[in-house]
């Protein structure tokens, strides 16, 4: 069963990663880049544009005051402009600190590949999975519904995102060959 052979693959990932580091720290470059320049694209025009927008909002805002100031606007219309500016400026500051940090999170991926790795050195051999090897290598794990309800026997995806290289989905083939021979075959 499918979710049986990826529990198993969280087992044989870390002793892989450590056996051949550069080919799967190339892989998971390769994977994660083109994902990862689409993500770091995608969110330095957002991050770009909420900039340029809380500038704008900044001129804008000045201008409404002068407005205000030289009665060019009653003080309803300043009251009512005055709250929408002032409640896009704080939504633009609250979302704009996030945004930055994943970005920031993104670039540094190539550095996490590393740190697997050398989490993974640290542990030759797992005779089994315990509590403090889960903790240092797996994120989290995502277990998906059951495509009969009800069933104990029906398949489920299961996805298992490592910390510091996220999911990953697919190994090359040659890669995938050498895990497969440690897995027993009643899995497989």
């Amino acid at each position: 069963m499918r979710q049986d052979r990826d529990l198993l693959y969280a087992k044989f990932y870390i002793p892989l990663a450590m056996a051949e580091c550069e080919r799967f720290a190339e892989h998971i470059r390769k994977k994660q880049g083109k994902e990862a320049q689409q993500e770091i694209a995608v969110l330095q025009k957002k991050i770009d544009t909420m900039q340029k927008r809380q500038t704008e909002l900044t001129k804008l805002f000045k201008r409404l005051y002068e407005d205000s100031v030289l009665g060019r606007i009653p003080d309803e219309q300043y009251r009512i402009l005055s709250q929408e500016y002032t409640a896009e400026q704080k939504e633009i500051q609250e979302q704009l600190p996030a945004m930055e940090v994943r970005l920031q999170e993104l670039k540094d991926s190539s550095s996490n590949i590393a740190r697997f790795i050398e989490n993974a050195k640290r542990y030759s051999e797992i005779p089994e999975l315990t509590a403090e090897i889960l903790r240092i290598f797996i994120k989290r794990v995502e277990v998906g519904e059951r495509v009969e309800k009800y069933s104990r026997t029906a398949p489920q995806e299961v996805r298992i995102y490592y910390r510091d290289i996220g999911l990953v989905d697919e190994l090359p083939q040659s890669m995938a060959d050498s895990v497969s021979e440690e897995i027993p075959n009643e899995v497989a």
